[in-house]
């Protein structure tokens, strides 16, 4: 017999007396610090785990948590153009799962790489790659540390060893020179590479880079470190990966924010920080490029960033209107034109 199931406690009959406003309006102003404080210590811990964790390996939290975002990652694939070949390409920190786009008009161009944002993998191209299939050679892969089908094997201690991995990828892969572009993180990681492989990159073209120009507003960083914090309630991450994407109307369900949402529950990411660049940094990079800032809620940094890139020498540099950190899928229409008429240009220079 279940004890637990059969037992009944009866609580004597308490009429409770009023409490006395003043301890009322100390009990409220209490537990309103107790909440506020509690939010700031998990705010504070998100932080420190987001951007100076110990380095180590990317792996999923659980084998149940790694199915949920293979489901997710396989659904928001299939909202791409299929891929003409798939890669699993190893490298001294692990193996990199890459994705090829050729046909008989664009199998001689120089190719696209595209290096995805924080937790976002290939799929997060699937508004831009209709814009460039017909113009390029396109090669995209999910991030070494970051939640995708690569697999670290090997700690990330510095922003340099991503340049390492990346090129190691793409020497294997034979693409040569190439035109890079990042979007967020990715971008920081697109501009690692171009400083230590100068040489293996025709243009830059940087989309709302993180930590790149700039720092991103404090505010920022705390919704981005919020999603990522491991039991966290699904209200929470879905309002803190809204508040990163700049969006009102953030629809859990989309295919692609699922995925995201699925990897930023269940993966442990493992990548170092990488530091806004300074002067000299600044001045090594001499290749053509393309910098895209967003007119809102950009986590490049803003004004500043724009201010910043203007350094550069040889840039087009532009705020783009009535976007934010999802500038990439906002601003598909006008990316589609200009970018391969950038891709063009940097080839006759």
């Amino acid at each position: 017999m279940n004890v637990l199931q059969t037992a009944t406690v009866r609580a004597p009959l308490i009429t409770p007396r009023a409490s006395p406003p003043g301890r009322i309006r100390r009990t409220v102003r209490r537990t309103g610090l107790t909440l506020v404080a509690t939010f700031a210590a998990v705010g504070i811990l998100a932080v420190y785990e987001f951007f100076f964790g110990t380095p180590g390996v990317g792996h999923f939290r659980s084998a149940g948590g790694r199915d949920s975002y293979l489901a997710a990652y396989d659904r928001a694939m299939s909202t791409l153009p299929p891929p003409t070949d798939i890669h699993d390409v190893i490298t001294r920190f692990g193996t990199v799962r890459a994705y090829e786009w050729t046909s008989p008009h664009t199998a001689d161009t120089l190719p696209v790489v595209l290096v995805p944002g924080r937790s976002s993998g290939v799929p997060m191209w699937s508004e831009n790659l209709p814009g460039f299939l017909p113009h390029r050679h396109v090669i995209a892969f999910d991030a070494l540390g970051d939640v995708g089908l690569s697999v670290q094997g090997t700690p990330l201690t510095s922003v340099g060893d991503q340049a390492v991995w990346i090129d190691e990828a793409l020497r294997q892969l034979g693409a040569g020179k190439a035109h890079i572009v990042g979007h967020s993180f990715g971008g920081a990681s697109a501009v690692a590479y171009a400083k230590r492989f100068p040489d293996n990159v025709r243009s830059l073209t940087l989309l709302e880079p993180v930590l790149t120009f700039a720092y991103p507003p404090a505010r920022m960083l705390f919704w981005a470190s919020m999603s990522s914090l491991p039991g966290l309630p699904d209200g929470w991450r879905n309002t803190a990966l809204g508040k990163i994407g700049g969006v009102d109307d953030y629809d859990p369900d989309d295919p692609i924010a699922r995925m995201i949402s699925e990897g930023t529950r269940h993966y442990a990411a493992a990548l170092p920080t990488p530091s806004p660049l300074d002067d000299d940094e600044l001045s090594t990079l001499r290749m053509p490029t393309y910098v895209a800032i967003a007119e809102r809620d950009s986590i490049a940094g803003g004004e500043k960033a724009v201010a910043r890139a203007r350094r550069l020498a040889d840039m087009d540099v532009a705020v783009f209107p009535d976007t934010t950190h999802s500038l990439p899928m906002q601003a598909k229409d006008r990316l589609s034109v200009e970018l391969p008429a950038f891709w063009r240009q940097a080839e006759q220079g």
